[in-house]
């Protein structure tokens, strides 16, 4: 059930993607479209290609074929404005990627300045709006090596957020944390999700799945196997391969 969703009013609409590494093809004909302010998490095993297709939508790997429409406009068949785009379509990584030479605030101010070309007065006022939002306003002088790894993630929450991005790509932004850290990341996230932005979520921490999603999806071997509503998906999967990897996952 490849990509069901209405694509009506899509921000982003992926149609029959496919991306191979040499002979090793990493995700065949995926069709998914993302609306605004809906949250969709993406489950599955190490290796079922959920951060390659999040790659691909940020154009951080150049899909083998297949289409990727922002506003209905194909952007990997053009000259797209590369960080005009990656700003609309900002991303979240599981290892912060921090400019580690900066403070929180200049993390948070540089991109609005260079890409966006906000005046620094204006960019300042944002960036602190949200270091302030996502809990780091405290930290604005310090620099990445000083901060915790739920710290430097919040700083980089904050960060994509001062870009006034469309979408959020998040790539398993909890994997390189500190079990203790990783609550603290996932109820900024769950704000974000509560204050209406568009997300789309590759995790493994499925309570987040299924509580803050309005629709999951399961990647294995490269394809979308299955996907619905948290309900659909956690309560009743209709495919052997979604019930074997949530009873493993969650022990039951």
């Amino acid at each position: 059930m490849n990509g069901s969703t209405q694509s009506g009013d899509a921000i982003i609409e992926i149609r029959h993607l496919q991306k191979s590494f040499g002979d090793h093809e990493v995700l065949s004909d995926i069709n998914l479209s993302v609306r605004r302010g809906e949250v969709v998490s993406i489950i599955g095993s190490s290796g079922s290609g959920k951060s390659t297709m999040l790659r691909c939508i940020n154009l951080l790997e150049t899909p083998s074929g297949g289409e990727i429409l922002f506003h209905g406009e194909d952007i990997t068949s053009r000259a797209v404005d590369l960080r005009q785009y990656r700003a609309k379509v900002g991303m979240v990584f599981q290892q912060f990627n921090l400019f580690n030479n900066m403070t929180a605030l200049r993390n948070c101010t540089v991109g609005q300045t260079k890409v966006l070309g906000r005046k620094p007065e204006e960019a300042q006022k944002i960036a602190m709006e949200y270091l302030n939002k996502v809990g780091m306003a405290q930290f604005i002088n310090a620099k990445p090596r000083q901060l915790s790894g739920g710290q430097k993630q919040r700083v980089a929450i904050a960060r994509t957020l001062s870009m006034s991005p469309e979408v959020i790509l998040f790539d398993e932004p909890t994997s390189a944390l500190d079990p203790e850290m990783v609550g603290e990341v996932l109820e900024v996230m769950k704000l974000l999700a509560e204050a209406g932005f568009t997300m789309l979520v590759v995790t493994h921490e499925m309570s987040f799945a299924r509580d803050v999603s309005n629709r999951v999806i399961f990647m294995d071997k490269g394809v979308i196997a299955e996907e619905g509503t948290p309900a659909e998906i956690f309560g009743s999967p209709k495919q052997p391969r979604t019930r074997e990897f949530l009873s493993r996952v969650l022990g039951n």
